[in-house]
């Protein structure tokens, strides 16, 4: 039987790579258990993976994996998996090319130079193949720049963004800088510094500590009008 502890980072890990196809850091799972130190998320971990519950998966970041789930925890995600899905609404394309493209948000634009206002609001939505998008919720932006052209995108692109607080090195993210601007740049942490690399080497790399950059979304698509 799992403490309460226990149950709730177990149902807190499963929830995060459900959404995002990635565990979440300690960091985390610290925060959203309360938590006053990694130390006791360490443990939880640990006792988790005595009880045959979690993996760790070897030369991975965030290496962690469900192995299974207490029968009750177990029913109640497949209750959840098993509600009825809200009507779509109703769109103007043909049913097989909606069959195959869904209209997403555009927020407005993201610098690709220089950090601009953080996003708010839409300004108006576009149609993006199926194909492009995974599980969890995504948007789009509207590129405005050249510092990530030798990644391929382009000034006036409109990037497709998987919502996530989460990334990998070389990712290339939508990060918030001080909860003020907003920027399309690829991601590398050190320790406790974020670096954000442009791809153009006439733009610098921006060095922040962690708690100064919070990631919004990691690109999973482009969009190029000719």
């Amino acid at each position: 039987m799992l403490t309460r502890k226990q149950s709730d980072l177990l149902e807190f890990i499963h929830r995060r790579i459900k959404a995002d196809g990635v565990p979440p850091s300690f960091d985390e799972m610290k925060d959203a258990l309360d938590l006053r130190s990694k130390s006791g998320i360490h443990r939880l971990i640990t006792a988790l993976e005595e009880r045959g519950f979690i993996g760790r998966l070897a030369h991975r970041a965030r290496a962690l994996e469900i192995l299974k789930l207490p029968e009750a925890m177990e029913a109640r995600f497949a209750a959840e998996g098993a509600a009825p899905e809200a009507d779509p609404k109703p769109s103007d394309m043909p049913p097989e090319i909606a069959a195959l493209a869904m209209n997403l948000p555009v927020m407005g634009r993201i610098a690709a130079g220089v950090p601009i206002s953080a996003i708010s609001e839409i300004s108006h939505e576009i149609a993006v193949p199926g194909s492009m998008l995974g599980q969890g919720s995504h948007y789009a932006l509207e590129v405005r720049g050249d510092s990530m052209i030798q990644a391929g995108i382009n000034d006036g692109d409109v990037v497709v963004i998987r919502e996530t607080g989460t990334a990998d090195n070389g990712d290339i993210v939508v990060a918030l800088i001080e909860e003020q601007e907003a920027t399309l740049k690829r991601f590398r942490r050190n320790g406790k510094r974020i670096a954000l690399e442009a791809a153009n080497p006439a733009y610098e790399t921006r060095i922040y500590s962690d708690d100064q950059v919070r990631v919004q979304g990691r690109l999973v698509g482009l969009i190029r009008s000719y």
